[in-house]
């Protein structure tokens, strides 16, 4: 558990967040039906994990594939029921159905949207206006996450842009950062702050957490990200503030296998789902189709993997629960 307090959940997300945000899997029954009690579960584990936020309806949590009352449902019971700041996906090409979804999370209690960009955006001055746009349309009083994730959104943002991104949306609280390679663009980003051209904003780190063991190093103020042990994230963060730099890499280390397996492209939901159950938090694996699923060759490389991070971290062994 990290030492800092938990944050009010009943308040919005500011430039000053730190911490781990659990990115959440929407979890599903066998015939594709919303799983409530999983769901439940799931953010019972959040919190049991200390982390400091959680996130739902991003990359990973399946939202194309939900109609429009299920996203509000989805992020509704999580709210309710998370006693952390819940931070929500809008994202869409067209701002009538992000300022419809937008409104609808924060009348349910959730304390910021997260926006990413169309990959039809190609020039910074596309990329800014998107972003002007995209702010107005819910609200300036709705504060947002910009994900910037290249690798696949095909939408590459220098620091100079989210910097103007930054200047021109008081509302734009923080920066869910994937790029990759992506550490010199937290280091520039800083730089900016430091130097005063621009003004801060909180640094949450993606990409499963592959590079969490530079990227507080560099400045980051921790993780929004869905690998499969947030508990292990939130250890590390907490390792990473405290200035125990050795300890913090030899967790990563003892982690790095699985980080590493679960985050190839279109496999990693599908192993973050099957270890979630593994673990006792989902009671299905199942995606809505399309969907990618573990062949018996797949799902006996991560158990492996498991049995061999057990040996470390006894937080990988099967749940008894």
């Amino acid at each position: 558990m990290p030492d800092t307090a938990r944050p009010d959940p009943n308040r919005l997300i500011t430039n000053q967040e730190r911490g781990v945000f659990a990115i959440a899997p929407t979890p599903f029954t066998d015939d594709g039906a919303l799983d409530h009690a999983s769901l439940d579960r799931l953010t019972d584990f959040y919190l049991e994990s200390g982390v400091t936020g959680i996130t739902v309806l991003g990359q990973l949590g399946e939202a194309p594939k939900l109609e429009h009352a299920e996203a509000v449902e989805v992020a509704s019971r999580v709210a309710s029921r998370a006693g952390v700041p819940v931070v929500v996906g809008v994202s869409s090409p067209g701002f009538a159905a992000m300022r419809a979804l937008a409104g609808e999370v924060m009348d349910a209690g959730a304390a910021g949207v997260m926006i990413a960009p169309p990959n039809t955006l190609r020039t910074d001055d596309q990329i800014t206006a998107y972003y002007r746009n995209a702010a107005e349309a819910i609200g300036h009083d709705v504060p947002f996450v910009i994900q910037d994730y290249p690798l696949t959104f095909s939408v590459k943002m220098d620091p100079a842009v989210i910097r103007t991104i930054t200047a021109e949306n008081p509302n734009c609280a923080m920066l869910k950062h994937e790029d990759w390679p992506g550490l010199e663009k937290i280091s520039a980003l800083r730089g900016f702050e430091a130097e005063g051209s621009m003004r801060r904003l909180s640094v949450l780190c993606g990409n499963g957490g592959l590079f969490l063991d530079f990227e507080p190093e560099r400045g980051a103020d921790g993780a929004m990200t869905g690998y499969c042990f947030p508990d292990m994230l939130v250890e590390l963060v907490d390792l990473h503030a405290r200035g125990e730099r050795e300890a913090a890499h030899d967790l990563f280390d003892a982690h790095l296998p699985l980080l590493r397996y679960e985050q190839q492209p279109g496999a990693g939901l599908a192993v973050r789902k099957y270890v979630f159950m593994r673990r006792g938090i989902l009671a299905s694996q199942a995606q809505r189709r399309p969907a990618a699923s573990l062949s018996p060759a797949a799902r006996e490389e991560v158990d492996f993997l498991l049995a061999r991070l057990a040996r470390k971290d006894k937080r990988a062994e099967p749940a008894t629960r």
